[in-house]
């Protein structure tokens, strides 16, 4: 009896994936820990091996195939010494770009009369007599109901006959159907301008999911923001004393990965923002794990930095750099990028002055941090300029209160201005 290969969860968010090659064809015999596909995930490309011996007889997924959910069966194979028709390879399925959306065209919809509930007996409508003074809702009304206007006293201007005069429930125009919401709400599919040249360009999973993601948590997480500035100068000093005695050993610590040591050492110091939100609980971790965001061709990433404010500085940098070439060569397993329990996303090397990140679920919070530029500051009641970068934490409100986010960004500066703590 044939073997079904069904599509692997590759990890524990994963619903679907991307067949993006196979690495044995039909007849081929494999032993168990061979290589049979590798599958394309929202986060990574992964391989994925045999767990026993066996021919492959067919293939049901081709390569190149999208979209494929989480146990669907992907190829058959055949057990040692059974015998199995052998089916000739699909060919890889041709996925067509969609012809893109026709433009939606808005017409104002006409209100009509909201129905009223009709007596046991049908009331045919009467003939209106033209001497009547009335609106013409009222009359339409009044035709619909059956209702005899020459019966009515009209307390409208001149006399005349309103809605409100035919002593029935309010009328609301009639509207289409809505559809009831869902937790999930369809994305709008917008046309492009009609005259505009352009290229269609399908989502890959990794960006459908950063997409999904991150409207989920706009849509659901209650952001606050807090911003601080802090001076970057003795970091930079005492980054350049470190790295003049690293040099021998190959390491090169970056301020990326000194300001991830100085958040870890902070959450370390007030673990009550080091927290999830859990619905009817709060998971308050003992441990700090630094997501660090890396941007990947077509997406964004964020490889894990685990005990992060127990690791000496230069374990953190040599960690940063692997995981970093990794994720941009799509080879990170998923405990290394699943989890975490605060993130930090850093634009200053592109120049950017306040950077105000989105919360990655279900962490409670991330730290955005800025470009170090020179500005008038104060040390020691003294005007100078120094080095000076913002940092902008999200929190998520449901799991930290506003005084507790300020004692982190607090200490968060006084690490940043007073490096040397970090390292006691």
């Amino acid at each position: 009896m044939p073997i079904e290969l069904k599509m692997p969860a590759l990890s524990p968010t994963m619903e679907e994936g991307k067949l993006a090659r196979w690495l044995v064809a039909v007849g081929d015999t494999v032993q168990a820990g061979d290589l049979l596909a590798e599958i394309e995930t929202d986060k990574a490309t992964m391989e994925v091996e045999a767990d026993q011996d066996g021919t492959l007889s067919q293939v049901l997924v081709a390569e190149g195939t999208e979209g494929v959910k989480v146990g669907e069966i992907i190829a058959l194979m055949a057990l040692v010494g059974e015998a199995a028709p052998i089916a000739e390879r699909p060919e890889p399925k041709r996925q067509q770009a969609p012809e893109p959306p026709a433009a939606v065209e808005f017409r104002p919809v006409q209100a009509k009369a909201a129905e009223v509930q009709a007596p046991p007996q049908p009331i045919k409508p009467i003939a209106l007599p033209s001497g009547v003074k009335a609106t013409p809702l009222a009359r339409r009304i009044a035709a619909a109901n059956g209702i005899d206007l020459k019966a009515v006293s009209g307390t409208g201007p001149s006399g005349k006959i309103t809605k409100v005069d035919l002593g029935l429930p309010p009328i609301v125009p009639a509207m289409r159907a809505m559809p009831a919401p869902s937790a999930e709400p369809a994305s709008v599919n917008y046309a492009p301008p009609p005259d505009v040249p352009h290229t269609v360009i399908e989502l890959s999973s990794m960006r459908k999911t950063i997409a999904r993601r991150l409207s989920e948590a706009k849509r659901t997480v209650p952001h606050f923001y807090l911003s601080i500035d802090c001076n970057l100068d003795p970091l930079l000093a005492l980054r350049q004393q470190l790295n003049a005695d690293l040099a021998e050993t190959g390491v090169k610590l970056s301020v990326n990965d000194m300001l991830m040591k100085a958040l870890a050492v902070a959450l370390a110091e007030v673990p009550d923002a080091n927290v999830q939100f859990a619905g009817d609980r709060l998971y308050r971790f003992e441990r700090v794990d630094i997501s660090m965001a890396v941007a990947v061709d077509g997406g964004l990433i964020t490889p894990i930095i685990a005990d992060a404010a127990n690791k000496r500085l230069s374990v953190i940098a040599r960690e940063a750099k692997d995981l970093a070439a990794r994720a941009r060569e799509g080879k990170l397993k998923p405990a290394e990028f699943q989890g975490g329990t605060a993130s930090v996303s850093n634009l200053g090397m592109f120049g950017i002055k306040e950077m105000i990140p989105v919360i990655n679920p279900p962490q409670g919070m991330i730290l955005g941090i800025g470009a170090g530029e020179k500005r008038p500051h104060v040390v020691d009641d003294a005007l100078t300029v120094a080095t000076v970068m913002t940092a902008t934490g999200s929190f998520d409100h449901r799991a930290i209160d506003g005084a507790t986010g300020a004692r982190l960004m607090g200490v968060f500066k006084r690490l940043v201005e007073k490096p040397i703590a970090m390292l006691a």
